[in-house]
């Protein structure tokens, strides 16, 4: 079989039986049938901080490893001994929903992997319905979930989610920017407001002053002329 066919057959995330071929300092070659050795990387084996290749994987044995990238021009193919993820992280997308398992539960959450490289994290408020007093109230740890991505920041690698019904979030989001703008022209009258009289220095201000204590000597004087008429 062609070299250059059975690397092109190949794709990412394809499950392989392999055969240890060399065992080097940075990694292990083995023989996945396609007519050249792919590169399994000490990176790869599964396990954290490997020194020693030859502690993990031995000449001859068999594994069972998944394509991790594949330079067919290059005819290089890499490995590894861990199940790639099952949602790519570039794939990811706002408004897209997934079946998820809950896999941690906190005060303020639940933790949801959705087959990314990382769980979601489903905040207590958008777990339900109306109000949540604690997380452990709606789900547990094992519960099958559906889950939509609000959020995620790919540098972070983190994922926001909701399991609330598309409508409810719309609704909530909705009330939300209905109440902000009669908040913000509220502040923005009063910041103006504020601006208007602190914006002025110097002369301004000091006429500013001046205004405010004739207004107050006036006002004494019409209490105090209020009550001697009271007499």
């Amino acid at each position: 079989m062609n070299d250059t066919s059975s690397l092109a057959s190949l794709h990412v995330g394809e499950e392989r039986t392999a055969t240890v071929k060399a065992i080097e300092l940075y990694g292990a070659f083995v023989d996945i049938g396609i007519g050249s050795d792919a590169l399994l990387h000490i990176s790869q084996l599964g396990k954290p901080n490997v020194r020693n290749v030859g502690d993990i994987v031995k000449i001859g044995d068999s594994l069972k490893v998944y394509v991790l990238k594949v330079d067919a021009e290059n005819k290089r193919v890499a490995v590894s001994l861990v199940k790639p993820a099952k949602v790519n992280w570039e794939e990811i997308k706002e408004g897209e929903t997934y079946d998820g398992e809950v896999v941690r539960v906190e005060s303020y959450g639940a933790f949801i992997d959705i087959g990314a490289e990382r769980p979601g994290m489903a905040h207590i408020s958008e777990l339900a319905e109306g109000f949540v007093k604690q997380a452990s109230d709606v789900v547990k740890v094992g519960d099958k979930v559906q889950v939509r991505v609000l959020k995620y920041n790919r540098k972070k690698k983190q994922i926001d989610l909701s399991m609330k019904p598309v409508e409810e979030s719309v609704a909530s989001y909705q009330d939300d920017e209905d109440d902000e703008p009669q908040l913000t022209a509220m502040a923005l009258a009063l910041q103006k407001a504020m601006k208007g009289t602190s914006s002025d220095s110097g002369r301004s201000a000091a006429t500013n002053r001046k205004a405010k204590q004739r207004q107050q000597q006036e006002d004494i004087i019409a209490r105090t002329l209020r009550s001697h008429g009271s007499n």
